[in-house]
Protein backbone atom coordinates (compact mmCIF):
# COMPACT_ATOMS: atom_id res chain seq x y z
CA UNK A 1 0.00 0.00 0.00
CA UNK A 2 1.62 3.16 -0.88
CA UNK A 3 1.72 5.60 1.85
CA UNK A 4 1.40 9.41 2.13
CA UNK A 5 2.33 11.73 5.21
CA UNK A 6 0.35 14.59 6.10
CA UNK A 7 1.43 17.32 8.59
CA UNK A 8 -0.40 20.42 8.10
CA UNK A 9 -0.69 23.55 10.15
CA UNK A 10 -3.63 25.44 7.36
CA UNK A 11 -6.20 22.09 7.61
CA UNK A 12 -8.00 23.83 4.22
CA UNK A 13 -8.69 21.25 2.06
CA UNK A 14 -6.66 18.06 4.03
CA UNK A 15 -10.02 16.40 4.75
CA UNK A 16 -10.81 16.04 0.94
CA UNK A 17 -7.12 15.24 -0.12
CA UNK A 18 -7.17 12.58 2.82
CA UNK A 19 -10.62 11.31 1.02
CA UNK A 20 -8.90 11.76 -2.50
CA UNK A 21 -5.68 9.52 -1.29
CA UNK A 22 -7.41 6.61 0.81
CA UNK A 23 -9.67 6.41 -2.17
CA UNK A 24 -6.61 5.84 -4.52
CA UNK A 25 -4.96 3.50 -1.79
CA UNK A 26 -3.55 5.33 0.50
CA UNK A 27 -2.30 5.06 3.99
CA UNK A 28 -2.27 8.36 5.85
CA UNK A 29 0.09 8.82 8.17
CA UNK A 30 -0.18 12.17 10.35
CA UNK A 31 0.91 13.92 13.38
CA UNK A 32 -1.10 15.73 15.82
CA UNK A 33 -3.69 18.29 14.73
CA UNK A 34 -3.69 17.05 11.52
CA UNK A 35 -4.11 13.22 12.56
CA UNK A 36 -6.93 14.35 14.63
CA UNK A 37 -8.84 16.37 11.79
CA UNK A 38 -8.59 13.62 9.49
CA UNK A 39 -9.74 11.05 12.18
CA UNK A 40 -12.71 12.93 12.90
CA UNK A 41 -13.95 13.25 9.39
CA UNK A 42 -13.92 9.49 9.65
CA UNK A 43 -11.01 8.54 8.10
CA UNK A 44 -8.41 5.72 9.12
CA UNK A 45 -5.02 7.20 10.25
CA UNK A 46 -2.03 5.94 11.13
CA UNK A 47 -0.16 8.43 14.14
CA UNK A 48 3.21 8.92 13.34
CA UNK A 49 4.49 7.80 16.66
CA UNK A 50 3.08 4.16 15.62
CA UNK A 51 5.88 4.45 12.55
CA UNK A 52 8.54 5.77 14.35
CA UNK A 53 7.77 4.13 17.49
CA UNK A 54 8.21 6.91 19.93
CA UNK A 55 5.42 9.50 21.10
CA UNK A 56 5.77 12.65 20.63
CA UNK A 57 8.15 14.45 23.25
CA UNK A 58 8.48 18.28 24.33
CA UNK A 59 5.18 19.89 23.07
CA UNK A 60 5.36 18.45 19.78
CA UNK A 61 8.93 19.45 19.49
CA UNK A 62 10.22 16.34 18.49
CA UNK A 63 7.80 14.09 16.57
CA UNK A 64 8.95 13.35 12.95
CA UNK A 65 12.79 13.80 13.44
CA UNK A 66 13.03 10.08 12.88
CA UNK A 67 15.05 7.48 10.70
CA UNK A 68 11.71 5.59 10.34
CA UNK A 69 10.40 8.77 8.30
CA UNK A 70 12.95 10.42 6.72
CA UNK A 71 14.62 6.67 5.52
CA UNK A 72 11.06 5.93 3.76
CA UNK A 73 11.14 9.61 2.29
CA UNK A 74 14.66 9.51 1.23
CA UNK A 75 15.01 6.32 0.02
CA UNK A 76 15.91 5.97 -3.85
CA UNK A 77 13.88 3.80 -5.39
CA UNK A 78 16.23 2.99 -8.53
CA UNK A 79 19.22 1.72 -5.98
CA UNK A 80 18.63 -1.41 -4.61
CA UNK A 81 20.98 -0.63 -1.47
CA UNK A 82 18.58 2.23 -0.39
CA UNK A 83 16.13 -0.50 -0.74
CA UNK A 84 17.74 -3.23 0.96
CA UNK A 85 18.77 -0.41 4.45
CA UNK A 86 15.12 -0.04 4.43
CA UNK A 87 13.90 -3.61 4.62
CA UNK A 88 16.67 -4.77 7.09
CA UNK A 89 15.69 -2.29 9.24
CA UNK A 90 11.68 -2.89 8.52
CA UNK A 91 10.99 0.48 7.52
CA UNK A 92 8.03 1.53 4.46
CA UNK A 93 8.43 3.91 1.81
CA UNK A 94 6.67 7.26 2.00
CA UNK A 95 5.57 8.35 -1.20
CA UNK A 96 3.75 11.52 -1.06
CA UNK A 97 4.84 14.14 1.51
CA UNK A 98 1.93 16.99 2.47
CA UNK A 99 3.29 19.28 4.47
CA UNK A 100 3.06 23.18 5.35
CA UNK A 101 4.41 25.00 8.24
CA UNK A 102 3.86 26.58 11.65
CA UNK A 103 2.56 30.03 11.24
CA UNK A 104 5.58 32.23 11.84
CA UNK A 105 4.71 34.57 9.26
CA UNK A 106 1.48 35.52 11.13
CA UNK A 107 2.56 35.29 14.45
CA UNK A 108 5.19 37.82 13.52
CA UNK A 109 2.88 40.23 11.70
CA UNK A 110 1.54 40.80 15.24
CA UNK A 111 3.71 43.31 16.81
CA UNK A 112 2.53 41.80 20.24
CA UNK A 113 3.84 38.47 19.89
CA UNK A 114 6.46 38.22 22.19
CA UNK A 115 9.89 37.08 21.43
CA UNK A 116 9.85 33.42 23.13
CA UNK A 117 6.13 33.02 20.91
CA UNK A 118 8.19 33.76 18.31
CA UNK A 119 10.77 30.99 18.60
CA UNK A 120 8.05 28.46 19.58
CA UNK A 121 6.56 28.97 15.97
CA UNK A 122 9.96 27.98 14.22
CA UNK A 123 9.00 24.66 12.83
CA UNK A 124 11.90 22.09 12.73
CA UNK A 125 10.23 18.56 11.51
CA UNK A 126 8.39 20.50 8.89
CA UNK A 127 11.59 21.80 7.04
CA UNK A 128 13.33 18.60 7.39
CA UNK A 129 10.70 16.75 5.77
CA UNK A 130 9.96 19.53 2.79
CA UNK A 131 13.27 19.38 1.76
CA UNK A 132 14.15 15.43 2.14
CA UNK A 133 10.79 14.77 -0.31
CA UNK A 134 12.44 17.59 -2.65
CA UNK A 135 15.81 15.90 -2.89
CA UNK A 136 13.89 12.76 -3.41
CA UNK A 137 11.71 14.18 -5.55
CA UNK A 138 11.81 11.72 -8.78
CA UNK A 139 10.72 9.29 -6.21
CA UNK A 140 8.12 11.57 -3.84
CA UNK A 141 5.29 14.10 -4.38
CA UNK A 142 5.96 16.69 -2.28
CA UNK A 143 2.84 19.24 -1.68
CA UNK A 144 3.37 22.66 0.41
CA UNK A 145 0.28 24.37 -1.16
CA UNK A 146 -3.36 23.38 -0.88
CA UNK A 147 -3.95 24.67 -3.87
CA UNK A 148 -2.36 22.23 -5.86
CA UNK A 149 -4.39 19.15 -3.75
CA UNK A 150 -6.91 18.64 -6.63
CA UNK A 151 -3.68 18.73 -9.43
CA UNK A 152 -1.95 15.70 -6.72
CA UNK A 153 -4.66 14.00 -7.18
CA UNK A 154 -5.29 13.95 -10.72
CA UNK A 155 -2.23 13.07 -11.59
CA UNK A 156 -2.31 10.10 -9.24
CA UNK A 157 -4.53 9.01 -11.91
CA UNK A 158 -2.78 9.87 -14.63
CA UNK A 159 0.43 8.59 -13.51
CA UNK A 160 3.09 11.62 -12.25
CA UNK A 161 5.40 13.42 -14.83
CA UNK A 162 8.79 13.71 -14.22
CA UNK A 163 8.00 17.60 -15.26
CA UNK A 164 5.10 17.77 -12.12
CA UNK A 165 7.50 15.96 -9.63
CA UNK A 166 10.22 18.76 -10.50
CA UNK A 167 7.61 22.03 -10.57
CA UNK A 168 6.48 20.54 -6.94
CA UNK A 169 9.98 20.32 -6.15
CA UNK A 170 10.64 23.61 -6.89
CA UNK A 171 7.48 24.66 -5.11
CA UNK A 172 8.59 23.17 -2.12
CA UNK A 173 11.93 24.40 -1.97
CA UNK A 174 10.78 28.32 -2.19
CA UNK A 175 8.71 27.71 0.22
CA UNK A 176 11.10 26.86 3.05
CA UNK A 177 14.00 29.43 1.20
CA UNK A 178 10.56 32.36 1.69
CA UNK A 179 9.83 31.12 5.71
CA UNK A 180 13.95 30.87 6.38
CA UNK A 181 13.78 34.42 5.60
CA UNK A 182 10.71 35.72 7.30
CA UNK A 183 12.48 34.08 10.45
CA UNK A 184 15.69 36.01 9.59
CA UNK A 185 13.91 39.32 9.10
CA UNK A 186 12.16 38.74 12.13
CA UNK A 187 15.39 38.30 14.01
CA UNK A 188 16.86 41.48 12.71
CA UNK A 189 13.72 43.40 14.52
CA UNK A 190 15.06 41.79 18.02
CA UNK A 191 17.43 43.16 20.50
CA UNK A 192 18.87 41.84 23.21
CA UNK A 193 18.67 44.17 26.90
CA UNK A 194 20.44 42.60 29.62
CA UNK A 195 18.34 38.83 29.80
CA UNK A 196 15.27 40.13 27.79
CA UNK A 197 14.36 40.28 24.27
CA UNK A 198 12.45 42.75 22.66
CA UNK A 199 11.23 43.33 19.13
CA UNK A 200 10.99 46.55 17.27
CA UNK A 201 10.73 47.97 14.00
CA UNK A 202 13.63 47.87 12.00
CA UNK A 203 14.59 49.40 9.60
CA UNK A 204 18.66 48.53 9.70
CA UNK A 205 20.72 47.90 6.95
CA UNK A 206 22.33 44.53 8.25
CA UNK A 207 25.63 43.25 7.00
CA UNK A 208 23.19 40.66 4.82
CA UNK A 209 19.75 40.96 3.46
CA UNK A 210 17.61 38.07 2.74
CA UNK A 211 14.88 38.34 0.23
CA UNK A 212 12.05 36.46 -0.44
CA UNK A 213 10.87 37.26 -4.09
CA UNK A 214 7.57 35.38 -5.25
CA UNK A 215 6.35 36.05 -8.93
CA UNK A 216 3.07 37.63 -8.53
CA UNK A 217 2.86 37.47 -12.77
CA UNK A 218 4.28 37.27 -15.94
CA UNK A 219 4.08 41.43 -17.45
CA UNK A 220 3.63 41.89 -21.35
CA UNK A 221 7.38 43.04 -21.29
CA UNK A 222 9.15 45.34 -19.37
CA UNK A 223 10.11 49.25 -20.54
CA UNK A 224 10.43 48.50 -24.00
CA UNK A 225 8.39 45.37 -25.69
CA UNK A 226 12.34 43.36 -25.86
CA UNK A 227 12.42 43.49 -23.21
CA UNK A 228 11.06 40.20 -20.41
CA UNK A 229 9.78 41.40 -17.24
CA UNK A 230 8.24 39.74 -14.19
CA UNK A 231 6.07 41.02 -11.48
CA UNK A 232 7.23 39.64 -7.54
CA UNK A 233 6.05 39.97 -4.46
CA UNK A 234 8.33 40.44 -1.42
CA UNK A 235 7.71 37.10 0.75
CA UNK A 236 5.11 34.73 0.69
CA UNK A 237 1.39 35.03 -0.02
CA UNK A 238 0.11 34.89 3.95
CA UNK A 239 2.26 38.21 4.57
CA UNK A 240 2.32 39.66 1.16
CA UNK A 241 0.95 43.87 1.56
CA UNK A 242 0.88 46.61 -0.11
CA UNK A 243 1.18 46.62 -4.29
CA UNK A 244 2.14 42.76 -3.74
CA UNK A 245 -1.22 42.54 -2.41
CA UNK A 246 -3.03 44.22 -4.59
CA UNK A 247 -6.07 43.24 -6.19
CA UNK A 248 -6.70 44.17 -10.37
CA UNK A 249 -10.22 44.93 -10.77
CA UNK A 250 -10.38 45.28 -14.40
CA UNK A 251 -8.55 46.12 -17.68
CA UNK A 252 -5.69 45.29 -19.35
CA UNK A 253 -2.97 43.24 -18.06
CA UNK A 254 -0.78 45.69 -16.24
CA UNK A 255 2.56 45.96 -17.54
CA UNK A 256 6.12 47.38 -15.82
CA UNK A 257 5.96 51.02 -16.53
CA UNK A 258 2.16 51.23 -15.46
CA UNK A 259 3.37 49.71 -11.75
CA UNK A 260 6.23 52.06 -11.51
CA UNK A 261 4.16 54.83 -12.13
CA UNK A 262 1.35 53.59 -9.56
CA UNK A 263 4.26 53.17 -7.29
CA UNK A 264 5.00 56.76 -7.78
CA UNK A 265 1.22 57.90 -7.59
CA UNK A 266 0.36 56.14 -4.51
CA UNK A 267 3.27 57.79 -2.56
CA UNK A 268 2.21 61.28 -3.49
CA UNK A 269 -1.57 60.49 -2.63
CA UNK A 270 -0.02 58.90 0.89
CA UNK A 271 1.25 62.28 1.86
CA UNK A 272 -2.06 63.53 2.09
CA UNK A 273 -4.99 63.21 5.35
CA UNK A 274 -7.52 65.28 3.32
CA UNK A 275 -9.04 64.09 -0.01
CA UNK A 276 -5.74 63.82 -2.14
CA UNK A 277 -5.58 62.60 -6.37
CA UNK A 278 -2.09 62.48 -8.48
CA UNK A 279 -1.93 61.84 -12.03
CA UNK A 280 1.60 60.50 -13.36
CA UNK A 281 2.99 60.55 -16.25
CA UNK A 282 7.01 58.68 -16.26
CA UNK A 283 7.24 58.46 -12.80
CA UNK A 284 6.57 62.67 -12.45
CA UNK A 285 2.90 63.98 -11.18
CA UNK A 286 1.54 66.17 -14.25
CA UNK A 287 -0.85 67.34 -11.42
CA UNK A 288 -1.20 66.97 -7.70
CA UNK A 289 -4.53 68.49 -5.69
CA UNK A 290 -6.39 67.92 -2.28
CA UNK A 291 -10.62 69.27 -2.21
CA UNK A 292 -13.72 68.37 -1.06
CA UNK A 293 -14.10 64.63 -2.34
CA UNK A 294 -12.04 62.15 -4.40
CA UNK A 295 -13.97 63.42 -7.83
CA UNK A 296 -13.50 67.52 -7.06
CA UNK A 297 -9.24 66.33 -5.89
CA UNK A 298 -9.16 64.21 -9.40
CA UNK A 299 -10.55 67.10 -11.45
CA UNK A 300 -8.50 69.74 -9.91
CA UNK A 301 -5.55 67.37 -10.14
CA UNK A 302 -6.20 66.45 -13.73
CA UNK A 303 -7.17 70.19 -15.02
CA UNK A 304 -3.52 71.30 -13.42
CA UNK A 305 -2.09 69.83 -17.01
CA UNK A 306 -4.76 68.60 -18.71
CA UNK A 307 -2.65 68.08 -21.76
CA UNK A 308 -0.17 65.97 -20.03
CA UNK A 309 -2.80 63.91 -18.19
CA UNK A 310 -4.11 62.27 -21.43
CA UNK A 311 -3.47 58.80 -21.19
CA UNK A 312 -1.35 59.07 -17.26
CA UNK A 313 -1.93 56.95 -14.20
CA UNK A 314 -3.91 58.07 -11.31
CA UNK A 315 -3.83 57.16 -7.77
CA UNK A 316 -6.86 58.74 -4.88
CA UNK A 317 -6.51 58.18 -1.20
CA UNK A 318 -9.99 57.83 -1.20
CA UNK A 319 -13.00 55.51 -2.25
CA UNK A 320 -13.22 55.88 -5.38
CA UNK A 321 -17.21 56.55 -5.44
CA UNK A 322 -19.94 57.41 -8.84
CA UNK A 323 -18.80 60.74 -8.68
CA UNK A 324 -15.07 60.22 -9.18
CA UNK A 325 -15.55 57.55 -11.47
CA UNK A 326 -17.58 59.46 -13.90
CA UNK A 327 -14.69 62.17 -14.04
CA UNK A 328 -12.00 59.29 -14.88
CA UNK A 329 -13.75 57.74 -17.61
CA UNK A 330 -14.29 61.26 -18.75
CA UNK A 331 -11.14 61.40 -20.11
CA UNK A 332 -8.17 59.11 -21.08
CA UNK A 333 -6.28 57.23 -18.00
CA UNK A 334 -4.65 54.56 -18.18
CA UNK A 335 -4.61 52.75 -15.03
CA UNK A 336 -6.30 54.18 -11.41
CA UNK A 337 -5.34 53.01 -7.93
CA UNK A 338 -7.34 53.40 -4.58
CA UNK A 339 -8.01 51.76 -1.30
CA UNK A 340 -11.53 50.50 -2.37
CA UNK A 341 -13.92 50.72 -5.25
CA UNK A 342 -17.87 51.41 -4.44
CA UNK A 343 -20.00 48.69 -6.06
CA UNK A 344 -22.08 51.44 -7.86
CA UNK A 345 -18.89 52.73 -9.24
CA UNK A 346 -17.70 49.54 -10.93
CA UNK A 347 -20.24 49.56 -14.06
CA UNK A 348 -19.18 53.35 -14.81
CA UNK A 349 -15.74 52.28 -14.92
CA UNK A 350 -16.58 48.92 -17.14
CA UNK A 351 -17.13 51.13 -19.61
CA UNK A 352 -13.45 51.78 -19.99
CA UNK A 353 -12.82 48.27 -20.59
CA UNK A 354 -9.10 48.23 -21.04
CA UNK A 355 -8.45 51.09 -18.00
CA UNK A 356 -7.19 48.96 -15.43
CA UNK A 357 -8.25 49.55 -12.15
CA UNK A 358 -6.34 48.45 -9.13
CA UNK A 359 -7.06 48.36 -5.34
CA UNK A 360 -4.42 48.39 -2.41
CA UNK A 361 -4.75 48.25 1.18
CA UNK A 362 -3.19 51.77 1.81
CA UNK A 363 -2.98 51.23 5.35
CA UNK A 364 0.23 48.96 4.30
CA UNK A 365 1.80 50.97 1.55
CA UNK A 366 2.30 53.60 4.43
CA UNK A 367 4.43 51.07 6.14
CA UNK A 368 8.21 52.04 7.01
CA UNK A 369 10.63 49.86 5.55
CA UNK A 370 13.87 49.17 3.42
CA UNK A 371 13.59 49.82 -0.16
CA UNK A 372 16.09 47.81 -2.89
CA UNK A 373 17.04 49.18 -6.50
CA UNK A 374 19.55 46.32 -8.56
CA UNK A 375 22.51 48.15 -10.23
CA UNK A 376 24.82 46.40 -12.49
CA UNK A 377 25.95 43.41 -10.62
CA UNK A 378 25.13 44.67 -7.27
CA UNK A 379 22.21 45.98 -5.35
CA UNK A 380 21.27 48.89 -3.07
CA UNK A 381 19.19 49.60 0.09
CA UNK A 382 18.29 52.98 1.76
CA UNK A 383 15.10 53.52 4.39
CA UNK A 384 11.83 54.64 2.59
CA UNK A 385 11.84 58.72 2.53
CA UNK A 386 9.03 60.09 4.78
CA UNK A 387 8.17 63.84 4.32
CA UNK A 388 7.76 63.63 8.14
CA UNK A 389 8.68 67.24 8.53
CA UNK A 390 5.23 68.20 6.75
CA UNK A 391 2.73 66.03 8.46
CA UNK A 392 1.61 68.50 10.39
CA UNK A 393 -0.16 71.90 9.81
CA UNK A 394 2.81 74.74 9.40
CA UNK A 395 2.10 77.80 10.98
CA UNK A 396 4.20 80.87 12.11
CA UNK A 397 3.40 80.09 15.69
CA UNK A 398 3.84 76.03 15.38
CA UNK A 399 6.78 74.48 12.93
CA UNK A 400 8.38 71.36 13.61
CA UNK A 401 11.87 71.02 14.49
CA UNK A 402 14.26 71.91 11.67
CA UNK A 403 11.60 74.10 9.89
CA UNK A 404 12.43 77.92 9.87
CA UNK A 405 11.55 80.86 8.24
CA UNK A 406 15.28 82.61 7.01
CA UNK A 407 13.88 85.87 5.52
CA UNK A 408 12.64 89.35 6.75
CA UNK A 409 9.29 88.56 5.43
CA UNK A 410 7.01 85.81 7.29
CA UNK A 411 4.63 83.60 4.87
CA UNK A 412 1.71 84.53 5.29
CA UNK A 413 -1.16 81.91 6.49
CA UNK A 414 -2.34 81.12 3.33
CA UNK A 415 1.41 80.97 1.88
CA UNK A 416 1.68 78.48 4.78
CA UNK A 417 -0.64 76.20 3.37
CA UNK A 418 0.63 76.30 0.08
CA UNK A 419 4.07 75.68 1.04
CA UNK A 420 3.83 72.86 2.79
CA UNK A 421 1.59 71.23 -0.19
CA UNK A 422 4.54 72.17 -2.35
CA UNK A 423 7.01 70.40 -0.44
CA UNK A 424 4.99 66.61 0.28
CA UNK A 425 4.50 66.64 -3.52
CA UNK A 426 7.72 68.11 -4.63
CA UNK A 427 9.90 65.20 -2.15
CA UNK A 428 8.02 62.74 -5.08
CA UNK A 429 9.25 64.55 -7.80
CA UNK A 430 12.38 63.40 -10.02
CA UNK A 431 15.46 65.95 -9.08
CA UNK A 432 15.99 68.07 -9.97
CA UNK A 433 13.10 69.83 -9.45
CA UNK A 434 11.14 72.95 -8.84
CA UNK A 435 7.47 73.18 -8.37
CA UNK A 436 4.57 75.87 -8.11
CA UNK A 437 1.47 75.66 -6.34
CA UNK A 438 -1.01 77.30 -4.70
CA UNK A 439 -2.79 76.23 -1.32
CA UNK A 440 -4.30 72.89 -2.48
CA UNK A 441 -3.31 72.06 -6.08
CA UNK A 442 0.17 72.11 -8.35
CA UNK A 443 0.62 74.82 -11.02
CA UNK A 444 3.33 73.75 -13.00
CA UNK A 445 5.91 71.18 -12.41
CA UNK A 446 9.57 71.37 -13.62
CA UNK A 447 11.29 67.63 -12.78
CA UNK A 448 14.11 66.46 -13.23
CA UNK A 449 16.35 68.83 -14.56
CA UNK A 450 20.24 68.86 -14.65
CA UNK A 451 19.94 72.80 -12.82
CA UNK A 452 17.14 74.19 -10.80
CA UNK A 453 17.67 77.33 -13.17
CA UNK A 454 16.53 74.51 -15.95
CA UNK A 455 13.55 73.09 -13.92
CA UNK A 456 12.06 76.83 -12.86
CA UNK A 457 12.28 77.60 -17.30
CA UNK A 458 10.80 74.31 -17.70
CA UNK A 459 7.58 75.27 -15.18
CA UNK A 460 7.42 78.38 -16.17
CA UNK A 461 7.27 76.58 -19.91
CA UNK A 462 4.67 75.09 -19.27
CA UNK A 463 2.09 77.57 -17.39
CA UNK A 464 2.82 80.39 -19.77
CA UNK A 465 0.72 78.27 -22.37
CA UNK A 466 -2.42 78.96 -20.14
CA UNK A 467 -1.47 81.21 -18.16
CA UNK A 468 -3.38 85.26 -18.08
CA UNK A 469 -0.36 87.20 -17.61
CA UNK A 470 2.48 85.41 -19.67
CA UNK A 471 4.61 87.61 -18.35
CA UNK A 472 4.20 86.47 -14.73
CA UNK A 473 2.67 83.07 -15.38
CA UNK A 474 3.03 82.07 -12.06
CA UNK A 475 1.73 85.23 -10.34
CA UNK A 476 0.91 84.38 -6.37
CA UNK A 477 1.77 80.76 -6.36
CA UNK A 478 4.64 79.50 -3.67
CA UNK A 479 7.58 77.08 -4.76
CA UNK A 480 9.48 74.01 -3.64
CA UNK A 481 12.99 73.06 -4.04
CA UNK A 482 13.40 69.57 -3.35
CA UNK A 483 17.12 70.81 -2.48
CA UNK A 484 19.34 73.60 -2.09
CA UNK A 485 20.06 76.39 -4.69
CA UNK A 486 23.61 76.67 -4.84
CA UNK A 487 23.24 79.90 -6.41
CA UNK A 488 20.93 82.44 -6.34
CA UNK A 489 19.72 82.90 -10.01
CA UNK A 490 17.50 79.88 -9.34
CA UNK A 491 15.83 82.14 -6.54
CA UNK A 492 15.75 84.72 -9.10
CA UNK A 493 14.14 82.60 -11.98
CA UNK A 494 11.64 81.70 -9.27
CA UNK A 495 10.67 85.36 -8.42
CA UNK A 496 10.70 86.24 -12.08
CA UNK A 497 8.09 83.64 -11.94
CA UNK A 498 5.79 85.00 -9.78
CA UNK A 499 5.88 83.08 -6.71
CA UNK A 500 5.54 84.95 -3.58
CA UNK A 501 7.29 82.00 -1.28
CA UNK A 502 9.54 79.67 -1.71
CA UNK A 503 10.56 76.36 0.66
CA UNK A 504 13.75 74.80 0.11
CA UNK A 505 16.31 72.55 2.48
CA UNK A 506 19.31 75.08 2.80
CA UNK A 507 22.22 73.92 3.25
CA UNK A 508 24.19 75.50 0.49
CA UNK A 509 27.46 77.56 1.18
CA UNK A 510 25.97 80.24 -0.56
CA UNK A 511 22.65 80.34 1.83
CA UNK A 512 23.48 83.77 2.57
CA UNK A 513 23.35 84.95 -1.29
CA UNK A 514 20.02 83.54 -1.78
CA UNK A 515 18.34 84.67 0.94
CA UNK A 516 19.70 88.17 0.35
CA UNK A 517 18.10 87.64 -2.97
CA UNK A 518 14.88 86.48 -1.77
CA UNK A 519 14.73 89.74 0.30
CA UNK A 520 15.55 92.05 -2.85
CA UNK A 521 12.80 90.15 -4.30
CA UNK A 522 10.28 90.72 -1.31
CA UNK A 523 9.77 86.67 -0.74
CA UNK A 524 9.24 85.28 2.44
CA UNK A 525 11.57 81.65 2.09
CA UNK A 526 11.37 78.20 4.41
CA UNK A 527 14.28 76.00 5.20
CA UNK A 528 13.33 72.77 6.15
CA UNK A 529 16.58 71.25 6.68
CA UNK A 530 16.07 68.17 4.90
CA UNK A 531 16.70 67.60 1.29
CA UNK A 532 14.32 64.94 -0.92
CA UNK A 533 16.23 63.96 -4.03
CA UNK A 534 14.32 61.33 -6.02
CA UNK A 535 16.32 59.52 -8.63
Amino acid sequence: MPRALLSVSDKTGIVELGRGLVSRGFELVSTGGTAKTLADAGLAVTNVSEVTGFPEMMDGRVKTLHPALHGGILARRDRADDLAALARHGLGLVDVVVVNLYPFVKAASNPATRFDALVEEIDIGGPSMVRAAAKNFRGVLVVVDPADYGQLLTSLDETPTLAFRFELMRKALAHTASYDTAITKTLAEVTLSGEQFERRPSTALGASVGLSLEKLRDLRYGENPHQKAAWYGTGPQASASGLGAATILQGKELSYTNLLDLDAAARIALEFDEPAAVVIKHTNPCGAAIGASAADAYVRAREADSLSAFGGIVALNRTLDVAAAEAIVSTFIEAVIAPSVDDAAKPILAKKVNMRVVVADFDTLRSAGVEFRSILGAMLAQERDFVAEARQPWTADALPEGVKVVTKRQPTAEEWEALRFAWRVGAHVKSNTVIFTDASRTLAIGAGQMSRVDAVNVAVMKARASAADPTKPLAGSVAASDAFFPFRDGLDAVAAAGATAVVQPGGSVRDAEVIAAADEQGLAMVFTGRRHFRH
